[in-house]
């Protein structure tokens, strides 16, 4: 494992990232997030690829306890979970979060509801088709599971009414919005949603996403090519 984990690296922003994933979890995979919130923020950083022997060792673990990506290490400072090294990315930068307080803190809800209200329910129809498509539990369980992500994605649409972004500018919120909505990319029911369709589109259309989309698949073509 390489020593960056437990020694830091103070010359550069490292974030951890798979060195392979099958095709359909290409561009999803969560160290996306940071990328994009790095790129907003207009800081650089360099990407740690790993593979399965690193996630699995005493090294990365005593930073990650789950073995996931990404690590986000900064000097002396290691962060694991997506949303909180958005978060503190999100400090250095208006875009991210506004320097309004109100602003700021209605970025941050949104950032929650994205983790807490929306991922989870999106996760689990996403599990079902990908991991479990031909158990019969699955198939008898994913109508359920797909109308509450129906619910949920009607009402997101209705309080994004005709508004670009969630809160009127883009901010972490959104960021965070748009790679949850992106897991649904294996099915219709974002596309059935005009508005989130097209705010979906939106936020992916930034220049900052395209970079931090191009570097995570720069890395799999990388090591696939060799």
């Amino acid at each position: 494992m390489p020593k960056t984990w437990q020694e830091g690296n103070n010359a550069m922003i490292t974030v951890s990232a798979f060195a392979a994933v099958p095709p359909f979890a290409q561009g999803l995979v969560r160290d996306l997030r940071v990328r994009w919130a790095l790129e907003e923020a207009g800081i650089a950083y360099k990407a740690m690829l790993i593979g399965p022997s690193e996630q699995s060792s005493e090294a990365y673990r005593a930073c990650q306890p789950f073995g996931q990506v990404p690590i986000y290490r900064e000097g002396d400072l290691t962060l694991f979970e997506s949303g909180a090294i958005v978060l503190h990315i999100g400090e250095r930068s208006k875009v991210l979060l506004p320097a309004d307080e109100a602003a700021r803190a209605r970025a941050i809800t949104w950032l929650f509801c994205a983790l807490n209200t929306m991922e989870v329910v999106i996760q689990q129809l996403s599990e079902l088709d990908l991991f479990f498509p031909g158990e019969d539990w699955a198939k008898q369980h994913r109508p359920a599971v797909e109308q509450r992500v129906k619910l949920r994605l009607e009402e997101l649409a209705e309080q994004l009414g005709e508004r670009e972004y969630l809160d009127g500018q883009f901010t972490a919120g959104d960021l965070m919005m748009t790679t949850v909505l992106r897991i649904l990319r294996h099915t219709d029911l974002v596309e059935r949603a005009p508005r989130l369709a097209a705010y979906v589109k939106r936020c992916e259309a930034r220049p900052a996403f395209r970079r931090a989309l191009e570097a995570q698949m720069e890395g799999f073509s990388r090591i696939e090519s060799k």
